[in-house]
């Protein structure tokens, strides 16, 4: 039986009995098309902001683990502060991988987005961290959130609990990006809630593939009872391999069923993304002239030009 994944109306896409994706042919190269086959397309850098404020809130999402989503918090946070942008990372996962990237023990935090969460008099200025990035600073996370999703099930208005954290953010900030957990229960909701749009960066595999069309479906119920303003900012294609039958083959596929929602930047698979999260640094510091910080520079510059 031949498998499937759904396109982005919700009708099914067939996967096997795609032809393999061929190496690009003298026609491909006359017209200059990028990795996803499109066209290429080149982002200039961004200008200079003349002042800071209100911050557009993201939320890098997919319940599915391991396809980069803290990976690509952290490096698009990044090279948009290098842009000059003020941002703001939100931890937003019990695993705390975001803080660890960052340099932080999660385990060693006394206070941490958790506390803020459940104590409104805590003020959220106070668990800030600051990051080796200027301009870039961290709400961080540990084990203690997961106890958030049972104790705010009780609460009145649980899903706009991280909406009224990051309000007072808002007016200081240019982006706040937030890392979420793998999975579709009430954190994500919370994240989804407070946020203007989503990004889901994407593994080029097939098993990655096939969740997308259930987050589109959260996504959707969000927007439709608590947060009418949230979009789909783009589908990021990552740890893309270029010379695997497959991974071109998953690619196409986004590109069938999500066109320009998907974005021209792709970032392929290196092993310089876990040596970054050893040292504690984005890879746009650590190894600013590989082909992963110029992947993340250039989806900094595509993120930008997409928003009015």
């Amino acid at each position: 039986m031949a498998s499937s994944t759904r396109d982005a109306s919700g009708g099914v896409l067939p996967l096997e009995g795609v032809g393999a994706a061929s190496d690009a042919s003298a026609e491909d190269e006359e017209f200059d098309l990028g990795p996803t086959q499109r066209p290429r397309v080149e982002f200039p850098p961004p200008g200079p902001v003349q002042k800071h404020g209100p911050a557009r809130i993201v939320a890098m999402c997919n319940q599915k683990g391991g396809v980069g989503k803290t990976t690509s918090t952290i490096n698009l946070g990044a090279a948009l502060a290098d842009y000059g942008r003020r941002v703001l990372l939100v931890d937003f996962d019990p695993q705390g991988a975001l803080s660890v990237g960052l340099g932080l023990d999660a385990h060693d935090l006394d206070l941490s987005i958790y506390n803020v969460l459940m104590d409104g008099s805590l003020d959220a200025a106070d668990i800030m961290q600051k990051t080796p990035i200027n301009g870039m600073d961290l709400l961080p996370a540990n084990i203690d959130l997961s106890a958030a999703e049972i104790q705010l099930v009780t609460e009145v208005g649980r899903e706009q609990a991280l909406a009224r954290v990051l309000q007072p953010f808002v007016a200081h900030y240019d982006v706040i990006l937030i890392d979420c957990q793998p999975s579709l229960g009430l954190l994500t909701v919370n994240a989804l809630s407070a946020s203007d749009g989503v990004i889901i960066p994407l593994e080029c595999e097939y098993f990655a593939l096939r969740g997308v069309a259930l987050l589109q479906e959260t996504i959707e119920k969000v927007r439709d009872r608590l947060n009418p303003k949230l979009t789909i900012e783009g589908l990021l294609a990552t740890m893309y391999d270029a010379r695997t039958v497959h991974g071109r083959e998953v690619l196409n596929r986004l590109i069938e069923g999500f066109d320009d929602r998907v974005f021209h930047t792709v970032v392929g698979r290196t092993v310089r993304f876990p040596e970054t999260t050893v040292a504690g640094l984005p890879i746009t510091t650590f190894a600013p002239t590989s082909p992963g910080a110029r992947a993340y520079q250039q989806l900094a510059r595509e993120v930008l030009a997409r928003w009015p």
